[in-house]
């Protein structure tokens, strides 16, 4: 199929804050670089998203060099170091998995837990931690996203959604990492193997989504669309889909413009 491209790229350095949109980022052995590679836990070390906080679709997330800037609307900025910086660990879990991370600073904690009005902690991945083998190989690798490496989503099925539900819809609410644009809508549901660039990916698992996609990424209100429109007509077995987990097949770069080929 000719013509498609790749049209964005977003980065996630903190899983359920806003992204980084970026030109050209590297992807390496759990995904792009710094993609979910913090994350809040509470008390308990169980992992948050804007699920349990969507106060979290108001932080956003700049880069300054080797250091994170969070953003809060009247609040001072927060910074922490990218670089892990401690021995500690703590345990911590996400889903089904329960692994060691490495705490982050005791003032990016206190800042986090005011602005959520609950004890939090702000942890750095650490280790690794394997993608769902029912659907990878031993060894494929993933940080704190959900599940998988990459998440695909299509310009034309979100103008497509857009049209159903009858307002305009953000891209931000379905948090891909990778969009394309050039396909007809829901071409996506047929492929499984593309080259973006000069990296290779497999479509592994639909995207079953959410109450997230329901939160207004610009005032964190949450609503009923696009959930119960997407469920009028993409519900399948009770899950409602809409995008593609990817798992890659190689490192390199990916820029905004290079060429998607649909492989199978």
């Amino acid at each position: 199929m000719a013509g498609i491209t790749l049209s964005g790229l977003q980065v996630f350095p903190i899983k359920s804050l806003r992204g980084i949109a970026a030109e050209r980022w590297e992807v390496g052995a759990r995904g792009l670089r710094l993609d979910r590679e913090l994350m809040l836990v509470d008390d308990s070390g169980t992992f948050i998203t804007q699920r349990e906080q969507r106060a979290l679709a108001l932080l956003a997330t700049e880069l300054a060099g080797d250091q994170l800037v969070i953003r809060a609307p009247h609040t001072p900025p927060l910074t922490v170091s990218l670089a892990p910086r401690s021995d500690a660990r703590v345990s911590v879990t996400i889903w089904k998995d329960s692994l060691l991370a490495e705490p982050v600073d005791p003032a990016a904690d206190d800042w986090f837990s005011r602005f959520l009005d609950q004890p939090v902690r702000l942890v750095r991945f650490h280790g690794h931690r394997q993608v769902d083998r029912q659907f990878a190989r031993e060894g494929d690798a993933v940080g704190f996203a959900d599940g998988f490496p990459f998440l695909l989503a299509s310009e034309s099925s979100l103008a497509d959604l857009s049209t159903r539900v009858g307002q305009p819809l953000a891209m931000a609410r379905f948090r891909p990492n990778l969009v394309v644009t050039g396909a007809p809508p829901y071409a996506e549901d047929g492929w499984r193997r593309l080259r973006i660039g000069a990296i290779e990916f497999e479509l592994v698992k639909p995207c079953a989504r959410c109450v997230v996609t329901t939160i207004d990424p610009a005032t964190g209100a949450a609503g009923l669309e696009p959930l119960r429109t997407l469920a009028s007509y993409r519900n399948v077995g009770g899950k409602v889909l809409f995008a593609w987990n990817l798992i890659h097949r190689g490192t390199g770069i990916l820029q905004v413009g290079d060429p998607v080929e649909v492989l199978a």
